[in-house]
């Protein structure tokens, strides 16, 4: 179980500080939740404590980590299928694991896409989240700002 002020990774949704744990009534049924707050977006999320591991909640990733992440962002893109669709899903599927350096591949990948033949606009909106997710996650587990920690991604493509 998290403590409040624990920095965590929510995939899908990104990193953020534990503000507090309450409980609450929903459709009828007391549970208690962490209430998480993500800097990137300035956004506050409920998770169901008891549904954290099947979620895929995690402590946020050490400075190592964070270092590999960075180098997979200049590494040679992956090959992808020539069809959106199928990019989508596998693409999808990497997101979702919470893994940051499968997140870094995605950013990177479609970065790349984007800037040779363009995404589709749910490509761009997934472009957009993935990154949201890798930055709120380097800047917390950094201690650094978001504009910084989208530099070190940038910088790093």
């Amino acid at each position: 179980m998290y403590r409040t002020g624990d920095k965590v990774l929510y995939p899908m949704h990104g990193a953020g500080v534990i503000r507090q744990i309450k409980r609450c009534e929903i459709l009828g049924e007391v549970k208690d939740y962490y209430l998480l707050h993500v800097p990137c977006g300035d956004m506050e999320v409920m998770i169901p404590v008891e549904a954290c591991d099947d979620i895929g909640v995690r402590p946020v990733v050490t400075q190592e980590r964070v270092d590999e992440a960075i180098s997979v962002l200049g590494l040679e893109s992956t090959e992808m299928s020539g069809n959106w669709s199928k990019r989508y899903r596998a693409n999808t599927e990497k997101l979702k694991t919470g893994d940051i350096i499968l997140v870094a591949e995605v950013v990177r990948n479609l970065t790349r896409h984007d800037r040779v033949s363009g995404l589709s606009a749910g490509e761009k909106k997934m472009l957009s989240n993935a990154r949201k997710i890798l930055q709120s996650e380097i800047m917390l587990a950094l201690d650094i700002s978001e504009d910084e920690a989208l530099e070190m991604i940038e910088g790093a493509i």
